[in-house]
Parts: structure tokens; C-alpha cells; sequence
């Protein structure tokens, strides 16, 4: 294995660790030498991946958001209409809350509380922009097919993800009374009628 090979393993694994322990523990209270004794490896060593605890978070962040975007992309370039994407969108997201629930939990809890820490770096939504861009396709894709309504983008959004952000907020909190995924149809439909042309 190349030496590039292994330096790009190690760092995925430092986001992953960081990104377990900051999902569980919040981002404060999480510290470098934390991350670095889960890796079995020395704090030097990890700055030389992360120069600070404040640039890993903003990794992190980039490395969710694509592959949320990653996602999506899929959705975006098959053929379906409207209902049937944002079907397959939400199935994505609380699929994503389920067996991921360190990424939405990241999401929620360490970007969204710690504004600061994005502050120099991820300034408006360059942190999120592989998965914003790609809700922005679908949303002009689907304007564009007059299936939804042509609206204000953040509109828009703040629906879709108030939908999306609240039921995986539920999850977290155990109020559901049943698995996420039982709520896949209802939400769909209902994020659908409130978009639909």
C-alpha cells in the first residue's frame, strides 16, 4: 500500500472516531487526546492529520454533507417524478438517522449548536454544499418539470428539512412510537403536498 494510501485511511478513521465521540459526547467535551487514545495513536501524530480540534469539526461536516450529497446525486440523475424522489430522499435521510445516527446526530448537535467553531472556515453553507447543491437539483429539476412550485429556495428547504430534522429529532428522543422508517410515507406525502405545483 502506498504511503498516500495509508495517510488517506488514517484520516478517514481520525473523522470517524472524531465524529462517533463528538455525535455521543458533544463536541466540548470531546478533547484531541481523547480522539487520539480511541486510535491507539499519539496527539502529535493526529495534529499532523488536524491542526486543530476546530478544523477536524469542519471536516467532519464536509465529509457528512457529501455523503448525504452522494446520496442524493443518485436520486437526481434516475429518471421518477417528484413524489417518487422526495420518497426516495426521505427513505435516504431516516435510513441515513437509523443506521448512521452518528451523522444526523453530528449535524444536529455540533454544527448546528456550535456556530463559533464554523464561523472561520464554513462561513453561510460551504461545509454543506455537497449536499445543499444537490437538494438545490432536485428542487430546480423539479420546478423545471412543473411538478413543484416555483418558490424561494430557503423556503422551500427550511420545509423539507423541518420535516426531515424533526422526526430524526423525535427518533433521538425516543418519542416515536414506532421505527423511523414506519413514517417514510406520511412524511414523503406530506413534504410533497406542501411543494407540489
Amino acid at each position: 500500500m502506498k504511503i498516500a494510501d495509508k495517510k488517506a485511511l488514517k484520516r478517514e478513521s481520525i473523522i470517524q472516531t472524531a465524529l462517533q465521540l463528538f455525535s455521543t459526547n458533544g463536541f466540548h467535551k470531546t478533547t484531541i487526546p481523547d480522539i487520539a487514545t480511541k486510535l491507539q495513536m499519539s496527539v502529535g501524530n493526529l495534529y499532523n492529520y488536524f491542526s486543530s480540534k476546530d478544523m477536524l469539526a469542519q471536516e467532519i461536516i464536509k465529509y457528512t454533507s457529501e455523503a448525504l450529497g452522494e446520496k442524493i446525486r443518485v436520486v437526481n440523475m434516475a429518471e421518477g417524478t417528484a413524489e417518487e424522489k422526495i420518497h426516495q430522499i426521505v427513505t435516504i435521510y431516516f435510513t441515513m438517522a437509523k443506521e448512521k445516527p452518528e451523522m444526523i446526530e453530528y449535524f444536529l448537535r455540533v454544527y448546528l449548536s456550535n456556530r463559533e467553531v464554523f464561523a472561520d472556515g464554513c462561513e453561510g453553507m460551504v461545509c454543506v454544499s455537497g449536499f445543499i447543491t444537490e437538494i438545490m437539483i432536485f428542487f430546480d429539476d423539479c420546478v423545471g418539470s412543473a411538478e413543484l412550485r416555483n418558490q424561494d429556495f430557503f423556503s422551500a428547504f427550511g420545509l423539507f428539512m423541518g420535516y426531515l430534522g424533526g422526526m430524526v429529532f423525535l427518533k433521538g428522543e425516543n418519542v416515536l412510537p414506532k421505527e423511523i422508517e414506519f413514517y417514510i410515507d406520511d412524511i414523503s406525502r406530506n413534504i410533497y403536498n406542501a411543494l407540489k405545483a
